[in-house]
């Protein structure tokens, strides 16, 4: 049997062990047909199978370099596959501990964006994750979790454009997550920005804002908090099979960053 021959009763077989919980299992037939007919095979499966599909079989891994799917999953479907992610959160959850939340969902991302060193792949699952409305919630959900590194991180792009390092006053993780996302999509950047910050300009004054060490000390101006993103996530999770509706009306700056 040819290799074409064989992709729809793989496509069905790993299908029908992700919805029965047998990520174990998925995860070997994937290494078997790679050993077998080489990746492309599992890309073509991971193109096929369905967006939420590819969701439950990934947050199993939490974005870890075990999975053949993180190492190899074309772009689109990851981007698609990020819709489901809040599809499982509860009230409970998300009002209880929503750093948890955000923390594993960074795990996932980070994880995937990293899992190579190949920067036009990395460039290409950031710029398909962040045109999708969900994308851009969910970069700001990680983004909320260190919102005077992001913000140092748009001060560094306003005044050195292509010249950017990324350094902050932190070294926290969501930083280099930031640049990249930056360099690879100015328009995902800038949606990710008006998801955490609505009132967002590229100006110094707002970028050069300084924040309180008191958590309980309100912001100087709008911000959406963790909480707040994670619900608006939720919201987005698609109704039905379709992934269709990829962006909407959002504002974009098209302020050519790197120009």
């Amino acid at each position: 049997m040819t290799e074409k021959s064989n992709l729809p009763a793989l496509t069905k077989q790993v299908t029908e062990l992700v919805l029965a919980g047998s990520l174990g299992h998925a995860e070997q037939a994937f290494s078997e047909a790679a050993d077998q007919y080489g990746d492309l095979a599992v890309v073509e499966v991971l193109n096929n199978i369905p967006p939420q599909v590819t969701a439950l079989h990934m947050a199993g891994f939490d974005g870890g370099k075990m999975s053949l799917a993180t190492l190899l999953v074309p772009p689109k479907a990851w981007a698609d596959s990020l819709a489901f992610f809040a599809a499982t959160w509860g009230d409970d959850l998300i009002e209880d501990d929503p750093e948890r939340i955000a923390e594993s969902l960074f795990a996932h991302i980070h994880g995937v964006v990293f899992a190579t060193d190949d920067e036009e792949r990395r460039h290409a699952l950031l710029a398909e994750a962040s045109a999708t409305d969900w994308g851009s919630t969910a970069f700001a959900i990680l983004f909320s979790m260190a919102p005077k590194e992001i913000l140092e991180v748009a001060g560094e792009i306003i005044s050195k454009g292509p010249y950017l390092t990324g350094q902050t006053s932190s070294d926290n993780d969501v930083v280099p997550l930031a640049v990249e996302l930056a360099k690879a999509s100015e328009d995902g950047w800038d949606r990710a920005l008006f998801e955490l910050f609505p009132e967002f300009r590229h100006s110094a004054d707002l970028a050069d804002a300084e924040f309180s060490d008191d958590p309980d000390e309100e912001p100087a101006f709008l911000q959406r908090s963790t909480k707040e993103l994670l619900y608006r996530l939720r919201k987005q999770v698609p109704s039905s099979r379709s992934v269709s509706a990829r962006t909407s009306a959002r504002r974009s700056l098209g302020s050519g960053i790197f120009s």
